[in-house]
């Protein structure tokens, strides 16, 4: 089940117990050599799940990286962003990942910005959580965790701000790499209406258990919500996305459903069910439709 992980649940299982040294007062920002971290206990098999934190590590392996409804073989050297609204878990291939990594509460930043950082490409849901860097780059980032470590032990009255600095710097020589990716603005109330029912849409999950249900499923549900008329939604998320309403609600049940019989021992009317539908056959049709497999087909692939 992918349920959410606590800071103190992570370090449980990363260390045996919480580091003497974490920043409590910097909201609860921390930064660690990937090679320290290995619990003396030794290997601990971490559950997909969400986390109630960020974490930016740099990574050098070769793994697999379960994020949302995709996986992803990281080979070589990565940087990669978590963000606690999205279930993920790595799979080591290969022993011997060297590298870094920082974790924070969202205070951490939000004290010292007025930013939103799920507005990052890197951090929104269906972003680029994952960037490949070459030696080069791999030496520039990993200055920039070095310097984490040699701050956070420091007695400087504004470290907080300089820690800030670092990992803002982090997010935007990521964005840099990638200019195809732009910060989403909204420019006229056609992209504020799009963007307010994206975020209705997606505070529906993950679900975390079989009591959960998804309700919204309709394009009327949202327009209710909203306080419109269903055809004055429709028109602007059509002209915001170029998709129509219920296309990227059908988007988000499929994605969902795909993790759910990923990662989830939960039966198949039981993921139905949680995904708004009644009947067994109408979830297999909807999701064949949309997939052309059955769920226990995609299950078993």
């Amino acid at each position: 089940m992918a349920s959410t992980e606590t800071l103190e649940e992570f370090y449980q299982h990363k260390f045996s117990g919480t580091p003497a040294n974490i920043q409590r007062e910097i909201g609860d920002f921390n930064v660690f050599v990937v090679e320290d971290s290995v619990n003396p206990q030794g290997h601990v098999t971490v559950p997909y799940a969400r986390r109630d934190f960020y974490k930016i590590s740099l990574i050098t392996g070769d793994n697999l990286f379960h994020y949302a409804d995709k996986t992803l073989h990281v080979k070589g050297t990565s940087l990669i962003f978590f963000n606690p609204n999205v279930p993920y878990r790595w799979e080591t291939l290969a022993e011997g990942n060297t590298g870094y990594f920082c974790i924070f509460k969202e205070a951490f930043f939000m004290e010292k910005l007025r930013s939103n950082l799920g507005e990052l490409p890197m951090f929104a849901i269906g972003g680029k959580p994952s960037y490949i860097l070459d030696e080069q780059q791999k030496d520039f980032v990993s200055g920039i965790f070095q310097k984490m470590i040699d701050e956070i032990g420091s007695d400087y009255r504004f470290k907080q701000d300089l820690l800030v600095s670092y990992v803002t710097e982090l997010i935007h020589y990521a964005l840099k790499m990638d200019a195809t990716e732009t910060l989403h603005h909204q420019v006229n109330a056609n992209a504020r209406i799009t963007s307010i029912f994206s975020e209705l849409l997606e505070r529906q999950f993950p679900i975390d258990s079989t009591d959960q249900r998804f309700t919204m499923r309709s394009p009327k549900d949202f327009a209710d919500q909203l306080y419109v008329h269903i055809n004055h939604l429709n028109r602007a998320v059509k002209e915001t996305t170029g998709k129509t309403t219920s296309a990227l609600i059908a988007t988000r049940l499929v994605s969902e459903a795909k993790a759910l019989l990923k990662h989830t021992n939960w039966s198949i009317a039981e993921i139905g069910y949680a995904l708004g539908f009644e009947e067994p056959a109408h979830f297999n049709n909807f999701f064949r439709k949309h997939t052309e497999v059955s769920p226990s087909a995609f299950r078993s692939l």
